[in-house]
């Protein structure tokens, strides 16, 4: 595979794309990253606090994860001077020289940081991004040397941020463990003691946009992320394994909520992991940041409650370790496996187009 470029500045600028980038036909967008869909619903946590106000407020939630694991929230409580100062600093980042951004180069391991594309190993094709990402609790985890020192105000900003994501985050998941018939912090309790890792993704202009992804198909694998986006647009959704893609509509200031793989086996399949990728565009830039809520590594992953007439959906309780190691280890054999047979396609197609040179030109027209 070719060498990662260091920024995608110079790249963005380019008439082709880079082969590293070319996903394969299947994979390539099918929707506009403007052709927005309102299937996602816009809920309004105004009165969650309120008796009266929660029970309607939840029954949307839930039927939402039930339906998509993907849904939008406003009236939040997050002070809107707060996301707008996080925006700011980091498009003012993202906009830094590639030897600044590139100070804190995550590459070879390091854990937080600036990276290009994706800082998983074994990745075939790469995403047409740029990332830089802190974790940020627990709070005794806190590595600030690989917290970019500029622009300026970004650490308390980010901490802040941090801090009212996770506030937000635990609401939510109050709502589905009553929906769940349990205690309210129930789904809380079994991350054992919640991770958080903020991603603020950079998608520049691409100059052919529609031979790759900003960001692959995937499923998140935690328990709940929360997608602050800007109203450019990108995000697309998918329920029914990728034959149809929906580009989610961008609503000034509101969040959005998917479940992760953690939060589907924690509701025992009945809450959906948000199948959802990220397109880009020739026209204009993209930002958007991530904010994943994670339960510990060692915490289990098992349905805490199982219905009447259902099934357990895993065989036995694993580690959110262990199952985020298979995960990414499917992951990868799907994609050797699909390399494999594409070979074979090809190798295949160059037999049969030598043996039809070979013959005699009464033989194939016979």
């Amino acid at each position: 595979m070719a060498q990662k470029p260091k920024t995608l500045a110079s790249l963005s600028q380019e008439k082709t794309l880079q082969a590293s980038f070319v996903r394969d036909e299947d994979e390539r967008p099918k929707v506009a990253y403007d052709q927005f869909s309102n299937d996602i619903p816009v809920i309004s946590l105004s009165g969650i606090d309120d008796v009266s106000a929660r029970a309607d407020i939840c029954k949307k939630i839930v039927e939402a994860c039930e339906d998509w694991g993907l849904f939008q929230v406003v009236d939040h409580g997050v002070d809107g001077k707060l996301i707008s100062d996080m925006t700011r600093l980091a498009r003012e980042f993202f906009a830094l020289p590639p030897e600044e951004k590139l100070r804190f180069d995550m590459s070879g391991g390091k854990k937080g940081g600036f990276i290009v594309s994706s800082h998983l190993q074994g990745e075939s094709v790469q995403d047409w991004r740029e990332i830089v990402t802190y974790f940020s609790y627990p709070i005794r985890n806190r590595d600030y040397s690989r917290w970019p020192d500029k622009p300026e105000g970004w650490i308390r900003v980010t901490e802040e941020y941090s801090e009212k994501l996770m506030g937000l985050a635990c609401k939510l998941l109050e709502v589905l463990s009553e929906a769940m018939g349990l205690d309210k912090e129930a789904l809380t309790k079994a991350c054992v003691d919640m991770d958080q890792k903020v991603v603020v993704n950079y998608y520049p202009k691409c100059p052919q946009p529609n031979l790759t992804l900003g960001l692959k198909r995937h499923t998140d694998p935690g328990t709940i992320t929360l997608l602050l986006q800007d109203q450019v647009g990108g995000l697309q959704a998918t329920r029914d394994g990728g034959k149809t893609w929906i580009t989610v509509q961008p609503v000034e200031g509101a969040f959005v909520v998917n479940l992760g793989d953690h939060g589907h086996y924690l509701s025992n399949g009945r809450f959906k992991n948000a199948d959802h990728q990220a397109v880009v565009n020739s026209n204009c830039s993209r930002l958007s940041i991530a904010t994943f809520q994670n339960p510990a590594p060692d915490a289990t992953v098992y349905p805490l409650k199982v219905r009447e007439g259902e099934m357990p959906i895993l065989e036995e309780p694993i580690t959110f370790m262990e199952m985020y190691r298979r995960k990414m280890s499917k992951d990868l054999e799907l994609a050797r496996l699909k390399k494999l047979l594409a070979k074979e396609k090809e190798e295949l197609k160059n037999v049969e187009k030598a043996n039809l040179e070979s013959k005699p030109l009464d033989q194939i027209l016979a």
